[in-house]
């Protein structure tokens, strides 16, 4: 039974993620390598061939997901050297970027090589140039920072998000952790994706329908209230 308050539909409970992650892990074969534990629902009575009912979106989960998330900075100067002496796994300056309009197979690779991209504002417009073919259909589109940005903290958020995208397909799915977190790990990083979602929907949670969990090799478990 879906809960409600005064006649309004709520999105699952964290008590019935919960017992749906129970379940996938009695139903799911243990393997000999970390499975992803993804969550996946289906969108009803949308409109996409409405713009604003399509989704981008990048959702900061509460706990990481336990598997590299690999982002890069494309900044110059003073920010450049710091991400340089950060944790990120790539810095691009403004003298790589402009190299890569010449070269479409190394800016595929480069795209391709990153989950996530954070650049310097100023060098929005010429990322766009270069980059935006290739990134904006990813959803890849770099988040821009100023120049003395803490590009540690903005590095270490940049490994919770998951990218939300619905475009011709009334389908979500992405992944939320690994079987090796907690239950309510799992759960807290699939409520954050389902809220997030339904509050960009005309209608919330009942635009949401046949909520489910999947490990990378198991069934999937439909969350129940």
């Amino acid at each position: 039974m879906n809960r409600r308050l005064e006649g309004v539909d709520l999105p699952p409970s964290k008590e019935a993620f919960i017992r749906a992650i129970k379940e996938l892990r009695e139903r799911t074969p243990k393997r000999k390598f970390k499975q992803s534990i993804e969550l996946s629902f289906r969108l009803r009575d949308l409109d996409l061939k409405r713009p604003e009912n399509r989704i981008s979106e990048a959702v900061e989960l509460p706990h990481p997901v336990n598997k590299p998330v690999r982002v890069c900075v494309i900044a110059s100067g003073d920010l450049a050297s710091r991400a340089k002496r950060s944790d990120v796994d790539g810095v691009l300056d403004r003298g790589e970027l402009e190299a890569l309009s010449g070269d479409k197979k190394a800016a595929k690779k480069l795209v391709n090589r990153y989950d996530h991209f954070i650049a310097e504002a100023s060098l929005m417009p010429l990322v766009g140039r270069v980059l935006g073919a290739m990134l904006g259909p990813r959803g890849k589109m770099p988040t821009p920072v100023p120049p003395t940005a803490p590009v540690e903290d903005v590095v270490t958020r940049h490994r919770r998000l998951v990218r939300i995208r619905v475009r011709d397909q009334p389908s979500i799915k992405c992944r939320i952790g690994t079987e090796d977190m907690s239950e309510d790990e799992l759960a807290d990083n699939a409520l954050a994706v389902v809220s997030a979602v339904e509050a960009k929907l005309p209608k919330g949670p009942k635009n949401v329908d046949n909520i489910r969990l999947k490990a990378t090799m198991g069934p999937s478990v439909k969350v129940v209230e």
